[in-house]
């Protein structure tokens, strides 16, 4: 083996693969859509079993379920037969998982599950299997051959397992209007939480941590305050606390170029006026995009009357984990 025959090799079995999740997308069929109806009938769980491999696969469908809006989880079914059946409920439905639709350990377990009244969802490579034959909708995951020279090892067959499983996930999120607000309330400890959840009103300083001088500020009191607040800008308020304008340190650098004298000039003269500015409700992840597109580093957070409530800037929505 050489470096060509392993680069050979590893396209070999992605172009397999996704040939046969090609040729799976066309056998999605009326039962598909009978599995999804039952899912969204149940006034239960979803309870994925699995064996070896299959058991690894349905793991990960039963989190992806429960992920987006399906209350999902999984349960060993070897472990079934020794207590974990108290898990079942009969308002809970069954997704079994066998490629050939003949495992054992979930054979076993059929009776008692179909005694209950669960319903039943198999997910299988043979439709002609006990499994599917007990079963109340029939997901064809079959497979021409293993990406495993030897077609022996669980390769493209369990790759087609679980984009049915994927399927089915998102199939039940559309249908129940789950939605970003959802998604990230399933997940607020990861950065898809932080930036689905995270308002500017929950990263933004306040009160004295805001760099603001008022109008009749000159320069050199300006850049005191900038310097201080460490935010790289300072604010100009009129008597009502609203924002006419703002200095940076960008603002700073042009004006001692231009020989601006920094201890005479009112901050009047030499602020931008009209700055961009955000909103407390604002998602931060959204003022991150208008930053970005804006190419500024800074903003400044006001109300409805233009008086300001916060700043913040790029530094603050790192440190927040939601750039």
């Amino acid at each position: 083996m050489n470096e060509s025959s392993f680069l050979e090799l590893g396209r070999a079995v992605v172009e397999l693969e996704a040939d046969a999740l090609a040729t799976l997308a066309r056998r999605i069929d009326a039962q598909f859509a009978r599995a999804c109806g039952l899912i969204l009938e149940c006034r239960g769980r979803v309870v994925v079993v699995g064996m070896g491999k299959s058991g690894h696969i349905g793991g990960k469908i039963a989190a992806t379920l429960a992920s987006t809006g399906t209350p999902a989880f999984f349960v060993h079914p070897g472990e079934a037969s020794h207590g974990d059946l108290g898990m079942i409920t009969p308002s809970d439905v069954v997704l079994a998982i066998s490629n050939s639709g003949e495992t054992g350990e979930i054979l076993t377990i059929l009776p008692i599950i179909k005694r209950m009244g669960v319903k039943l969802i198999a997910l299988t490579g043979n439709p002609q299997s006990t499994l599917a034959r007990q079963s109340d909708a029939a997901l064809y995951a079959g497979v021409e051959r293993e990406a495993c020279p030897h077609n022996l090892a669980p390769t493209a067959s369990t790759t087609a397992a679980l984009a049915l499983g994927d399927a089915l996930a998102v199939a039940l999120l559309k249908s129940r209007g789950f939605t970003q607000e959802d998604f990230a309330r399933a997940h607020p400890a990861g950065s898809l939480g932080r930036r689905l959840l995270l308002y500017v009103g929950d990263v933004m300083h306040t009160g004295a941590g805001i760099p603001l001088v008022n109008e009749a500020a000159g320069l050199r009191e300006a850049l005191l305050e900038m310097t201080g607040k460490g935010l790289g800008m300072t604010g100009v308020v009129d008597g009502a606390g609203r924002l006419v304008g703002i200095l940076t340190d960008g603002d700073l650098r042009r004006l001692l170029n231009r020989g601006v004298d920094v201890h005479t000039a009112k901050i009047t003269e030499v602020m931008t006026r009209h700055p961009k500015v955000t909103h407390a409700d604002r998602l931060a992840a959204e003022t991150v995009q208008m930053m970005r597109e804006l190419q500024i580093n800074g903003l400044f957070v006001v109300d409805d009357g233009q008086r300001v409530l916060g700043a913040l800037n790029m530094h603050d929505l790192l440190g927040a984990g939601v750039v």
